[in-house]
């Protein structure tokens, strides 16, 4: 199968979004399918085996000089034209995702969304309130121009049905276990992480420093909680700001890490504190549980489809900083109940592997590919090897 890939969001950065692709992109390659990104900022030339078209762009600047805002260009079309693709896949459609979905339908192209992001509740943490009632109409509406629609948690397909967006699925959350696995834990990494004290109890985040993650609620724990250091994994917008919050405070600023550089920070911490309550899913939660490290994540967005309170982590009120603190002290003291809720996170992440997500989303394709045919049955049939390559990929 060809797919055309649309994404607000790439590498270098890392959040998330990119890691899910990432990992997607992986897998289709493994299965024999093909991929054609579209991408802003200043993304490799290729990703897992797959060319990448780099899209002139511009910072989001000042509110989030990260993130890169993807121009429209007739380039775009002609790339396109070229791939002939059997799928367009767009990732949280706002300016490129929105260039992405014309050009396919203009070429009445079968087409997939993907919704990871609450653009409306980023909006008022960025202060950009005033664009909350645009983005929630301008967010149904383009969505629903997709064939299918795909959500990454069961709280973000029912905040996605409540939009009014149509034909939504639910892409099925995954880890990677190998990667993130408990064994990675170092002493080294623990000196690092606690600022040369690896003896004291360690509070880890790993993620974007930026207004929406709710951080400065960190600061409760790092001061009342005897004892305790504090690392932050990950870079962005906010990090100056924190950096000036938590000074003084037991707390370590790293800068971004990948691969098995983070998966060792994962696993050498004690507890994962997660106060962010704007999750669609939380894949660093994931990772640390997978670590076998216990969660303490925010009762809202996607982190309850995650965490089963008491059974592999805590859930707390999102904006009561004393619960989210006792929640976090309680891991602190109790290294048995550390122990058990940390097992549980591992075995409850086990079964969620990246080749059965993506096999679910090459389903999704050919899904699209079906209600292009219905939606528009004027036009010619989808293209004979995409088709062949499902069934052939359904045989092995």
């Amino acid at each position: 199968m060809r797919i055309a890939l649309f994404t607000e969001t790439f590498l270098p950065k890392i959040d998330g979004v990119v890691t899910r692709i990432v990992r997607s992109l992986e897998q289709l390659h493994e299965l024999g399918h093909e991929v054609l990104i579209f991408a802003p900022g200043r993304p490799p030339p290729t990703a897992a085996g797959h060319r990448v078209v780099r899209i002139s762009s511009v910072p989001f600047w000042p509110w989030y000089p990260e993130l890169f805002l993807g121009l429209p260009r007739p380039r775009i079309g002609r790339e396109l034209d070229r791939f002939d693709p059997d799928v367009v896949h767009v990732v949280n459609p706002v300016i490129l995702g929105l260039w992405g979905t014309m050009v396919a339908r203009q070429r009445n192209l079968p087409l997939l969304a993907s919704y990871h992001t609450d653009i409306t509740q980023y909006a008022e943490r960025l202060r950009l309130s005033f664009l909350g009632p645009f983005s929630r109409t301008f967010l149904r509406d383009v969505h629903n121009q997709a064939h299918v629609n795909l959500c990454t948690s069961g709280p973000m397909v029912s905040s996605a049905r409540g939009l009014g967006i149509e034909r939504v699925r639910l892409w099925p959350k995954a880890v990677d276990t190998a990667l993130h696995h408990p064994s990675r834990r170092t002493r080294a990494m623990r000196e690092r992480l606690t600022g040369g004290e690896p003896e004291k109890p360690l509070l880890l985040y790993v993620g974007r420093l930026s207004p929406e993650k709710r951080l400065d609620w960190l600061y409760a724990p790092v001061t009342r909680i005897p004892g305790v250091r504090l690392a932050m994994v990950g870079s962005g917008p906010a990090r100056r700001e924190l950096e000036e919050r938590f000074a003084g405070t037991p707390t370590v600023f790293t800068g971004y890490l990948s691969g098995e550089e983070l998966a060792a920070a994962y696993a050498s911490a004690d507890v994962f504190a997660f106060p962010s309550d704007t999750e669609t899913l939380g894949f660093v939660a994931m990772e640390a549980m997978a670590s076998g490290v216990p969660v303490v994540g925010a009762r809202a967005g996607g982190i309850p489809d995650v965490i089963e309170h008491g059974v592999n982590g805590y859930l707390f009120t999102p904006g009561d900083l004393g619960e989210f603190t006792e929640r976090l002290a309680e891991l602190v003291r109790d290294e048995e109940l550390r122990r058990r809720l940390g097992e549980g996170a591992r075995a409850s992440v086990e079964p969620y592997g990246w080749r059965a997500a993506t096999e679910a989303l090459v389903d999704f394709y050919a899904t699209a590919i079906r209600l292009q045919r219905l939606f528009d049955p004027s036009d010619d049939p989808p293209p004979a090897r995409s088709l062949s390559v499902l069934r052939r990929r359904r045989r092995t």
